[in-house]
């Protein structure tokens, strides 16, 4: 994740339009050409970094890219691919757009149902007018919409992701946690199971940071991703204490309108907690791109797909004596379990 934004969502509308277009129509093509326009951008990094008009600045990220992609591999038993060996300039600040939607007076996110990736809680853009579009479309409809920038996506192995020039200029911790988590997503994906996708990707992502650092000798940025994950783990706190609140306020009997005053005192009294929270942190405290528009229900139940199975993976690498190779056959066998089960497993309270 850089420090404004939530961790790196999978595209999954994407792959779909590539890999299983066998459905027609706007979306699947807009998709499609986009895939396909931006893997003919890419270029080995080693020719990247060997042309002596690449900048210094940029030469330097794709060589630490590679030290990571290694790393990767070597040590954290991810997989070993041409993902992220290359690279792909863009002339934009993000990759896609993803819009997420939930009714006004609920925390549970509207799903979008595709082949092959199964039911997930967006639907991604190449084009920001087109998401904004369609999202003005689901307001129409009466429900809360957030349109989020997205910095990176996964094929889930299906081709090979480059490096993206939107995933540059953040520092070396974050351009690690983005790799680590987008290839977690190609090691293993359960369709229709997003809570359990991305728990383990954020899980990997943040012990595998930590992990890359030490193995790096890196100390004090060792110690700054620390307080960066302590911030982040206080705002998600702080998202999962309204979130509750709002919970009990959509199972109150309030009428509609007594009901959409409260909310928006509700998420009123948020913003004013973060706030005070983020008072002295700075320009990169986290969440704050969020914070500087009127957040809704759509953010708060998307926020929430990330959290909710990371404290039961945590408890599954421990048990597994902190060894990844240990860990993820754990977690394959868990994953042909039924959603039941695997939520039990994986994402209970242990």
């Amino acid at each position: 994740m850089n420090s404004n934004s939530i961790p790196a969502k999978v595209c999954a509308a994407t792959l779909v339009a590539v890999i299983g277009a066998s459905q027609s129509g706007c979306y699947e093509m807009q998709a499609a050409i986009g895939q396909a326009q931006l893997m003919r951008k890419r270029e080995p990094i080693a020719r990247v970094i060997a042309d002596p008009k690449t900048p210094s600045a940029l030469r330097r990220e794709l060589e630490e890219a590679t030290s990571i992609r290694n790393f990767a591999s070597r040590d954290l038993g991810l997989p070993d691919n041409g993902s992220y060996r290359s690279y792909a300039a863009l002339n934009r600040k993000f990759v896609v757009w993803n819009v997420f939607a939930a009714p006004e007076f609920s925390l549970q996110a509207k799903h979008w149902c595709y082949p092959f990736v199964g039911c997930v809680a967006y639907r991604g853009y190449f084009r920001r007018h087109a998401a904004r579009e369609y999202a003005a479309h689901l307001r129409a409809d009466g429900l809360d919409v957030s349109v989020q920038g997205v910095a990176a996506y996964s094929t889930l192995g299906h081709f090979d992701d480059p490096i993206l020039s939107t995933m540059t200029g953040w520092s070396d911790a974050d351009l690690a946690s983005i790799i680590f988590h987008e290839l977690t997503h190609q090691l293993l994906y359960v369709p229709d199971d997003t809570p359990f996708d991305e728990g383990l990707a954020t899980l990997v992502q943040r012990q595998g940071v930590r992990r890359w650092l030490q193995a790096q000798g890196r100390t004090r940025d060792l110690a700054e991703y620390a307080i960066a994950e302590r911030r982040y783990r206080q705002v998600i706190a702080l998202l999962a204490g309204a979130r509750r609140t709002l919970r009990e306020l959509y199972a109150s009997p309030l009428g509609a309108a007594a009901m959409r005053a409260k909310k928006r005192a509700d998420f009123a009294a948020l913003r004013a907690s973060y706030r005070r929270l983020a008072a002295h942190w700075g320009e990169n405290a986290p969440f704050s791109d969020w914070f500087r528009r009127n957040i809704n229900n759509a953010d708060l139940a998307s926020i929430a797909t990330y959290e909710q199975c990371v404290p039961g993976f945590a408890r599954l690498l421990a048990r597994a004596g902190g060894d990844f190779p240990e860990f993820f056959r754990r977690v394959r066998a868990i994953a042909k379990l039924g959603r039941a089960q695997r939520d039990a497993a994986a994402c209970g309270e242990g």
